[in-house]
């Protein structure tokens, strides 16, 4: 039987290719909100990170976000994106390590 094949994504901070299910997708709303999609099914244009803050940190440097939505993202947004990638992490370590 044939092994499924599991979907990658890249993450815009470090840039590594890593399994789709391991990476938080942001993704920017037909309305122009800019948020955190934990079950990767909302609709709109979408870029994945690594759930650790370094990576969003190099997001921000390298103006990732703002290259992949086509449009200036506000501090505010970073700000927000890092407490829900706190959250997120804290939920992914604990199944991780187990």
């Amino acid at each position: 039987m044939a092994q499924k094949k599991i979907p990658a994504r890249q993450c815009i901070g470090c840039m590594t290719s890593r399994p789709k299910k391991e990476l938080v997708r942001v993704v920017r709303a037909p309305s122009g909100e800019i948020s955190i999609d934990p079950v990767g099914k909302k609709p709109g244009r979408g870029a994945y990170l690594c759930p650790d803050p370094a990576c969003l940190a190099k997001a921000k440097k390298k103006k990732a976000l703002e290259r992949c939505f086509e449009q200036p993202v506000p501090a505010e947004v970073y700000d927000a994106l890092a407490a829900q990638l706190a959250d997120v992490e804290k939920e992914v370590q604990p199944h991780g390590k187990a």
